[in-house]
């Protein structure tokens, strides 16, 4: 309970908070569910100070109330659907994934999770022309195999070419690298940009298990240690 103190609000002096208080009005909570015309009269204070006093406490302490409408709209506004370009897939997340949020894919070894995110990293990059960091831990990711992807979505190289571009491509193979790389993204996502300049929509972490496993006593047994240059843009998160 916030307790009346001259310079808790303009206009709220001392003089006046002397005679509000010789007549029980110490709090906030006081003075807001007083009665002001008959307050004014008692403390032989201006009203329009009062109610002036009052209206800025209100705005600072009070809680605004607001309906579902608004609360959906806001929503809609701060939120995005992402659709992986698999129905199927899409029909099991509710219409995709949702900015704001982790998704885990897992399974055994072989069973097409990099393919997933391949698939998922394509359809936002192309189909919805947003940015995309793919985080590699296993050297798994190759060019060649997202140029496929674009391909069979399009036949316009400058099209491709720009699909490509929207991914962004980041190597690491060591867990506490791969934690710093996620502290300085949380760090920076205020700006929410990658190299190029555009904004991030999804990030891809393919995947974590690859290098918490040697940490663990266990060792990588998939993916191959490469480079693969297809760098540019890029949030709603994918780990696998």
């Amino acid at each position: 309970m916030v307790i009346l103190r001259e310079g808790l609000c303009p206009g709220l002096t001392a003089d006046i908070i002397g005679a509000l208080k010789t007549n029980n009005v110490k709090t906030v909570v006081d003075l807001v569910a007083s009665d002001l015309e008959e307050l004014a009269q008692k403390c032989s204070l201006s009203y329009k100070t009062l109610v002036a006093v009052r209206r800025v406490l209100l705005a600072r302490y009070s809680a605004f109330p607001t309906n579902a409408a608004d609360l959906y709209e806001e929503l809609k506004g701060s939120t995005a659907i992402l659709p992986t370009g698999n129905h199927k897939l899409d029909f099991l997340l509710d219409s995709g994934l949702y900015t704001g949020e982790v998704t885990e894919i897992t399974g055994a070894a072989g069973n097409g999770k990099t393919q997933v995110c391949h698939s998922i990293a394509v359809n936002v990059a192309y189909g919805l022309k947003q940015s995309v960091l793919y985080i590699d831990t296993t050297g798994g990711l190759t060019a060649s195999r997202l140029l496929q992807l674009v391909q069979s979505r399009t036949e316009q190289e400058a099209e491709q070419i720009a699909a490509l571009q929207r991914i962004e491509i980041i190597h690491v193979f060591d867990v506490y690298k791969l934690l710093d790389l996620l502290q300085d993204l949380r760090c920076n996502i205020s700006q929410q940009l990658l190299r190029s300049g555009e904004p991030l929509r999804l990030v891809i972490i393919d995947s974590v298990c690859a290098v918490i496993y040697p940490i663990l006593g266990g060792k990588q047994t998939e993916g191959r240690y490469g480079y693969y240059d297809v760098f540019s843009e890029g949030i709603t998160d994918v780990g696998t």
